[in-house]
């Protein structure tokens, strides 16, 4: 599995938990019950997945600081799941590059979102990023 899909897995494990509030280990079973959820050789997707939930007051507070005229309640599902993804990535994981995690971010709105969207959440995570 390459990081692009592992990434892509770890998008979907967020919005789902965003959507029914299930706790991580039971989203995680779902996931390899019912769909085609296989862990990755490094095991990134759940690693994110995890961090993201960890971390989740600190990303969610990231992203509502760097909102210029929106709050969290009105970034749709999708979006939301997207940017915590993506400011997990840029404020924990130092391996990846910001700019390949806000690329990420776009590619991800572009498949599941709308084009508007997807600027918006590259200027968010553009913010982000010089406010880091």
């Amino acid at each position: 599995m390459t990081r692009k899909e592992a990434r892509n897995q770890a998008f979907i494990l967020i919005f789902e938990k965003s959507i029914n509030g299930y706790e991580i280990d039971e989203i995680l079973e779902a996931a390899k019950d019912c769909r085609d959820f296989t862990e990755d050789e490094d095991g990134y997707a759940k690693k994110v997945f995890i961090g993201v939930f960890d971390n989740i007051e600190a990303i969610d507070d990231c992203i509502s600081k760097n909102l210029s005229g929106w709050t969290l309640s009105r970034i749709s599902r999708v979006s939301l799941a997207i940017l915590r993804l993506a400011v997990y990535e840029i404020l924990y994981l130092d391996e990846i590059p910001d700019a390949v995690s806000i690329d990420e971010a776009v590619e991800l709105c572009k498949l599941y979102s709308t084009t508007s969207d997807a600027s918006f959440v590259n200027g968010v995570l553009g913010t982000v990023c010089r406010q880091k």
